[in-house]
């Protein structure tokens, strides 16, 4: 339909005509609300930004010779964030003549990578970067659902330390209402001293 009868349709019925496919041939075009329009794409871009999740890449340091102590706490961080659901990007540092032992820094990933494999899987293979040795590891979950397991987590264990706390005091106004915990001793002679000195 030419361009004027269009318009005329859509003064007629008093809405807009509105270009929807313009590399079309030949160009789609539609009757519509314009503003209304508008107002529903926005809804639309808005909660496809909410139902969106933001990968974010946590990054963990260490080094070939690492203490077992550290190595723990290192693996602490890891485990938390792959269960918090975030990527965790690991670096190996190499100084001076640790760079000639890539195996080192090697066989590290490799381990950490299974101490954690029932969180995470390894979504990059280790490769060297110059001084630098990187992998990455992936959360099994979703951040969503990783979200919605630690927030029932937190509830069920404030649930318990509620009731724990509850249990001690039971059992604090039960003894207070028994009466005295226990009657005092009568004091005599210290038993300890030696018993050639007289007093």
């Amino acid at each position: 339909m030419p361009t004027d009868q269009a318009l005329k349709l859509a003064q007629e019925a008093d809405l807009d005509l509105v270009e929807i496919a313009p590399q079309g041939k030949p160009p789609v075009c539609k009757l519509m609300d314009y503003g209304k329009f508008k107002y529903e794409n926005a809804q639309k871009a808005r909660e496809a930004r909410r139902n969106q999740t933001n990968v974010i890449i946590k990054e963990m340091k260490l080094r070939p010779k690492i203490d077992a102590h550290d190595y723990e706490t290192k693996k602490g961080h890891v485990v938390r964030f792959l269960r918090a659901g975030d990527k965790v990007k690991i670096t190996i540092m190499f100084r001076g003549r640790e760079q000639h032992r890539p195996e080192l820094g090697f066989r590290l990933l490799q381990r950490l990578a299974e101490d954690v494999s029932e969180l995470g899987f390894v979504e990059s293979s280790p490769k060297q970067d110059g001084r630098n040795m990187i992998m990455v590891l992936g959360p099994h979950k979703k951040k969503a659902d990783a979200k919605v397991d630690m927030k029932a987590e937190k509830e069920s264990r404030a649930a318990e330390r509620a009731a724990h706390e509850a249990e001690e005091r039971a059992e604090r106004d039960a003894a207070h209402a028994a009466g005295p915990v226990a009657q005092k001793k009568e004091r005599g002679r210290s038993e300890n001293l030696d018993p050639e000195i007289e007093a």
